[in-house]
């Protein structure tokens, strides 16, 4: 018996693009386009119509922008799953389609594999972020996140501890039966996460957050 493939409602004002994305859609094996959009107010009765499994929404299109039309196929299919493919790398677009409910954002210039990935993944129930925003995204969480140090992650905020009570890399190693490397990975996440640049940085937010003894 035949899987079931992924059906695909695409939602573009630009017919050349959605000409190139349906190709590759239609090329694979477990997933075809069922329907094309070119107005967010069309990309909604499409969605209503044909109940696909994903919309690839633009968030620029004519009559009802993406963003809106995302956050009313959210709210009226909870079995549709929306991913964005947007030229826009900036952290507002990012963050406002996500709040409206899509479940993936690509940039345009992505390789195709990563629209491929993106749609099984975000079909599977998993999302699905290009690498192009990650850092739009991280500083757009720093900026709204209320405590700096929930970025960490526990082993992150542990070795960050250590480091602002003087303790060194080797000595972190040997404390946490870690290797100098890993400790060395962590200790470039945190200043990354954090945005510090020296120990001396290091020790002074450690005293600031009361993570020093």
């Amino acid at each position: 018996m035949q899987n079931k493939k992924i059906r695909v409602l695409l939602a573009d004002d630009h017919a050349i693009l959605r000409k190139g994305v349906k190709m590759l859609i239609d090329s694979q094996t477990d997933m075809e386009v069922v329907g094309e959009a070119k107005t967010g107010r069309e990309a909604i009765e499409q969605a209503q119509k044909l109940k696909p499994e994903i919309v690839v929404m633009d968030i620029s299109m004519p009559e009802l922008n993406g963003i809106e039309g995302t956050r009313q196929i959210c709210d009226t299919l909870p079995q549709t799953k929306v991913i964005a493919l947007s030229m826009h790398k900036d952290s507002v677009y990012v963050r406002e389609i996500l709040r409206a409910g899509a479940r993936g954002y690509l940039v345009k210039d992505s390789e195709d594999d990563d629209l491929l990935r993106a749609i099984r993944s975000v079909n599977r129930g998993e999302a699905f972020l290009s690498p192009a925003i990650s850092d739009a995204i991280l500083v757009d969480y720093r900026r709204f996140v209320s405590n700096p140090v929930d970025l960490l992650t526990s082993r992150e905020r542990e070795v960050l501890t250590m480091i602002a009570e003087g303790q060194t890399n080797k000595d972190i190693a040997n404390a946490l039966n870690l290797s100098v490397y890993t400790v060395e990975s962590h200790r470039g996440s945190l200043m990354e996460k954090l945005n510090l640049h020296s120990t001396g940085d290091i020790v002074r937010f450690g005293i600031r957050n009361g993570l020093t003894n």
